[in-house]
């Protein structure tokens, strides 16, 4: 035998293998948490930073590790500016966390890609006690549980609507009387309008329209997902009444601005969610108001809602710790302690939405009724395109002149090209 020969083969063989392991050991440590001396480490991606709500965040988190001390839970934050990029490209490189915080309309893009774990077989006994299941929903299997969820109601000024003769109790319960209260309003004169209605602003315009469209009975995609029907004559009807209410009443602004004008009682009406009961409480702004649900043409609409999930990455080690630690956060009482530090309107479990926080304050009230009569963007792993192509319509309906029904049957085109695609 060659000894040198076999010596230089071994070697290579043992080279060879160190480098095995040592991808093997960078594979394991790049796809969520693992065995760390003996403790089970659960990678958490998160959004909620904001100094108010924070620690309300890692108590829980702290209070799990106590009562689970074979459990770390590795916490980390994400912006809402670069989230999604930064949980793309860690599904993309293998490098996602056991846990992570999706919004709504992006369950079924990391779904659709085999990028979650399915979950429904565990959590079948507990569908029945949460709002929120059909974004989580995707080829008959459940991907993400729902967490925190937001609707939007009315804002009412209670002032402005006595000023007008009208009592000042009055809700609008159909879209004539929202017109009729909205141009009292703004016939008051001095500056005051009617209606808030939102500028070109991404992902919020078109919240704000399709709470009308949905009301009219209007719908973005078919049943069976095959066609783009958003240019049906229900869906010009509520492009048509939106249109009237901003160009004749409407004060065209920012979601922000819209806010600050409402509680300067410079605008009678706009459409918000619970962050702005946040603020009014938060900054101890002294106003007279009420919130309503959405109208439609006949009472009641509908409104538009979303919310944050919670999902386990297909690729995770940790399936039923991270699970467990979901359905921990999820519960009736720390769902009740989030709502409460951060003031939220609409928890996805039903038994907190029956606590006495939420059952004797009358605004909170609305959110809760309103949840039950809204509706989530139609399930579609395209659907941040889709929504750019809404939004596209309504800015060129609202601020540039060009025909509604020609705009929406343009973006009819547009929508069913991406389904087309699909195939």
């Amino acid at each position: 035998m060659n000894h040198e020969l076999y010596s230089r083969t071994m070697n290579t063989r043992k080279y060879l293998f160190a480098l095995i392991i040592i991808s093997i050991l960078g594979i394991s440590g790049c796809t969520g948490g693992g065995k760390k001396g003996g403790a089970t480490t659960l990678d958490w991606w998160q959004f909620w930073t904001d100094p108010a709500i924070k620690p309300t965040i890692e108590k829980i988190v702290a209070d799990y590790e106590s009562k689970n001390p074979g459990i770390k839970i590795n916490l980390t934050d994400l912006t809402w500016g670069d989230g999604h990029e930064k949980i793309v490209v860690a599904f993309s490189s293998g490098t996602a966390p056991d846990i992570v915080e999706l919004g709504s309309d992006w369950i079924l893009e990391f779904s659709s890609n085999g990028q979650l774990a399915p979950i429904g077989k565990e959590i079948v006994t507990d569908t029945g006690k949460f709002y929120g299941w059909p974004p989580a929903i995707y080829n008959g299997d459940i991907y993400a549980f729902p967490w925190i969820l937001g609707t939007r109601v009315l804002f009412i000024n209670r002032g402005l609507v006595k000023q007008t003769g009208l009592d000042s109790n009055f809700v609008p319960s159909n879209w004539d009387q929202l017109k009729k209260l909205c141009y009292k309003i703004d016939s008051l004169g001095g500056g005051i309008r009617g209606f808030g209605s939102n500028a070109a602003e991404k992902h919020t315009l078109y919240k704000k329209f399709l709470p009308f469209f949905w009301s009219n009975g209007g719908r973005i995609i078919s049943e069976d997902g095959k066609y783009a029907v958003i240019s049906s004559d229900k869906g010009l009807d509520a492009l048509e009444f939106y249109k009237e209410l901003s160009d004749s009443c409407g004060m065209i602004d920012t979601q922000r601005r819209l806010e600050d004008a409402f509680l300067a009682g410079k605008v009678g009406v706009i459409i918000s969610g619970d962050w702005l009961l946040k603020r009014i409480r938060n900054e101890k702004i002294n106003i007279d108001f009420v919130t309503g649900l959405i109208p439609g043409p006949q009472y009641p609409g509908k409104s538009f809602v979303g919310g944050e999930y919670l999902a386990v990455s297909e690729k995770s080690q940790n399936k039923p710790e991270a699970l467990d630690f979901i359905k921990y956060l999820t519960n009736r009482e720390n769902e009740l302690i989030f709502c409460k530090a951060n003031f939220s309107a609409n928890p996805s479990n039903k038994e907190t939405a029956r606590e006495k926080f939420f059952t004797d304050d009358p605004a909170l009230q609305t959110f809760i009724m309103q949840m039950n009569l809204s509706k989530f963007p139609p399930p579609d792993p395209q659907w941040v395109y889709i929504e750019d192509i809404i939004e596209t319509m309504l800015e060129n309906v609202l601020f540039n002149g060009r025909p509604a029904a020609e705009s929406l049957y343009d973006a009819r085109n547009k929508i069913q090209k991406l389904i087309d695609e699909k195939k």
